[in-house]
């Protein structure tokens, strides 16, 4: 790249996306929500790390803090140095409390008759099959379009039958690479934004907009610095539903 295509990559990163390390400026994550992870069984979009307890928790900031800086893919001149950085198991465990004790902020939006039947409409749908309540996930991970999950992890991950066709560059082309992204939370998605995992729409509005579909979409959130025009494939469910009942299931998510 020359450096106006790479000052271009990064201009075209929005807020709540990020080229974090070991991802790509070409197809950076949106940063997710911590507020509720003390509930979720896999971290990172791809569900990369398990999340079994607060001890997965603490190794798992030990490794973004410490470890990640000597990741490579290749020989590196000079090699990297151990720089003795590591918090400590006390460092780690009070940091892990601080993210479990995160609360979200107060619900402004009210549930009302329209939310109501926006809840009938989530439940007619199939929704919470993977958007499961209390939590509204089932902590499951989804097989990405080109991968083939390995009998044994259909044995030991928990993985859905269902591909929902998103984008699979992502889990398939970056060191974040699983094969799979896991099934989000719904709760708190009225405050989060830009949605999907690399933040290509920037409200539930757009999200359920069944042209996002075509190719000539122009996302409203993470767009990419080569074209101003893309689908933002995957998870079509709801895309079809009549205008009355798209609203009314958006009133609902609103209040989770």
């Amino acid at each position: 790249m020359s450096l106006d295509q790479f000052i271009a990559a990064g201009e075209a990163i929005p807020p709540g996306v990020t080229a974090r390390s070991r991802t790509s400026m070409l197809i950076p994550p949106q940063i997710p929500d911590l507020i509720g992870v003390k509930d979720r069984i896999f971290l990172d979009h791809t569900g990369l790390i398990r999340h079994r307890s607060i001890g997965d928790l603490m190794r798992y900031s030990s490794l973004s803090q410490d470890v990640g800086s000597m990741d490579r893919y290749g020989q590196s001149q000079p090699s990297p140095q151990v720089g003795g950085t590591r918090y400590s198991d006390e460092q780690l465990y009070a940091l892990a409390l601080y993210l479990y004790s995160l609360q979200p902020p107060k619900n402004p939006n009210p549930r009302d008759a329209l939310a109501t039947r926006g809840q009938k409409v989530f439940e007619r749908e199939g929704c919470p099959l993977c958007h499961t309540p209390p939590l509204y996930t089932n902590n499951k991970l989804a097989a990405a379009d080109g991968f083939t999950p390995s009998p044994e992890a259909l044995k030991t991950l928990g993985i859905v039958e269902r591909r929902v066709g998103t984008d699979p560059r992502y889990t398939l082309q970056t060191r974040k690479g699983t094969g799979y992204y896991k099934v989000p939370s719904l709760k708190g998605v009225w405050y989060r934004g830009p949605l999907e995992h690399n933040g290509s729409v920037a409200t539930l509005e757009d999200w359920f907009n069944p042209a996002r579909l075509r190719p000539d979409y122009q996302p409203t959130g993470f767009r990419g610095y080569e074209s101003k025009q893309r689908a933002v494939p995957g998870h079509e469910f709801g895309l079809r539903l009549a205008p009355s009942d798209k609203t009314a299931l958006l009133a609902f998510l609103r209040t989770l």
